[in-house]
């Protein structure tokens, strides 16, 4: 008989663990997930800026689990719970039983309790709905500006947190106003784009090189660098600061830190201060064997106990290294603990202009880096796209 692998949530790692279990006749795969799509979250900040469009970043899940010809079934619900002792993951129309279980429920943004107004007044880039909701305001104010409304009046839009996603977000909505100064002239030299961190630097925790390079383009994009900024509080126009002058703003897009899924609180077992789990050696969770816990839900550690990044790359390592200990769980081999490094990191940084470093030796920025990190992006999209067409041609023959 097969063995039932189920995988809750359909991000980086839940696709990615699919890809490598469904190879194999003997395992069959349920993904549940409460949305129908996957969220490429690392284009979001091409998505916000308006220089991509809804389907280069998301996908549909049915279609694509479909293209692997019935190895691979998709549930659209949301996992409430686990019963660890019969097995079952308890969904609101029943349950699903498995033999091995991988949470993947991935991460939100964390928007801190101790900021008063935050969360009501800035916009995040981990859920899809609220990045839209961010695209639609940029676009509006884009709009206004063509219509020759409140010309004069300075527009600052602020992204909290200039960590990977917030420069990005900054780099690329900057370079679409530097593209629209081309046609609209003066009328957008009034919109500023301001980078807010609380740490002494950009990027904290990055190379040198990382750091030198992506704030020399920001720089030449016109942003507004404000590091070593503490946010206390903020209302409906402006942020006000512990150590700087207020700032009034228009938008607010916040990228200042992450906490682990609802999902996560249903489990008991041990977690971070952000509510990730906290796994063995073998990314095991709760004591038990056969369940498994990747990607951004999850405090993963290399062999040395150095946390890796909360990254699409980080999901995928360690859905291939838990794909791959089920294998050998199924053939009765012996395991070996978690070990994976950051093979490489790539920042775009507005149009075509990225910096980046591959195995910690080999840098790159400018156009060079712009092409390498589209052609990774590429080969990843691509991948998806084709299972999905191959899904779609499944689900007309077989209605």
């Amino acid at each position: 008989m097969n063995k039932k692998v189920v995988i809750i949530g359909g991000g980086y790692g839940g696709l990615r663990a699919i890809e490598h279990l469904a190879m194999r006749a003997d395992i069959d795969v349920t993904l549940i997930d409460k949305h129908h799509y996957h969220y490429l979250q690392t284009e979001a900040y091409g998505y916000i800026a308006g220089r991509f469009d809804l389907h280069d970043v998301v996908i549909d899940l049915q279609d694509w689990c479909s293209g692997f010809k019935k190895k691979v079934a998709f549930v659209n619900e949301s996992a409430l719970c686990v019963d660890f002792e019969s097995q079952k993951v308890k969904i609101c129309s029943g349950e699903i039983a498995y033999d091995y279980l991988i949470i993947a429920t991935g991460a939100k943004t964390n928007f801190f309790s101790f900021i008063e107004g935050l969360r009501e007044h800035s916009f995040g880039v981990k859920n899809l709905h609220r990045a839209h909701n961010f695209r639609v305001e940029f676009e509006n104010l884009i709009y206004k500006k063509l219509q020759n409304e409140d010309d004069a009046q300075e527009i600052n839009l602020a992204i909290g947190g200039a960590g990977l996603s917030g420069v990005e977000v900054a780099a690329e909505m900057a370079n679409v106003v530097a593209v629209y100064k081309k046609t609209l002239g003066s009328r957008v030299n009034s919109i500023k784009i301001h980078l807010i961190d609380a740490s002494k630097t950009i990027l904290p925790g990055m190379s040198d090189f990382l750091i030198k390079s992506t704030h020399k383009r920001l720089e030449s994009l016109g942003v507004n660098i404000l590091t070593d900024a503490f946010i206390q509080k903020m209302d409906d126009t402006t942020i006000y600061f512990k150590n700087a002058n207020p700032l009034q703003y228009h938008f607010m897009i916040f990228t200042g830190g992450i906490k682990a899924s609802e999902f996560n609180e249903t489990i008991d077992t041990q977690k971070n201060k952000i509510s990730q789990f906290i796994p063995n050696e073998m990314l095991n969770i709760g004591g038990k064997k056969n369940v498994f816990a990747i990607g951004d839900c999850v405090e993963i550690r290399d062999a040395e106990q150095n946390i890796l990044p909360p990254t699409a790359q980080t999901a995928e390592r360690s859905a291939e290294y838990v794909a791959d200990s089920i294998h050998k769980k199924i053939d009765k081999q012996p395991l070996k603990p978690f070990d994976a490094k950051v093979l490489g990191v790539f920042i775009a940084l507005g149009g075509r202009w990225a910096s980046g470093e591959l195995f910690g030796f080999i840098k790159v920025k400018g156009y060079s880096a712009y092409l390498l990190k589209k052609a990774i992006t590429y080969a990843y999209y691509i991948g998806l796209r084709l299972r999905i067409n191959t899904g779609y041609k499944n689900r007309i023959k077989n209605p």
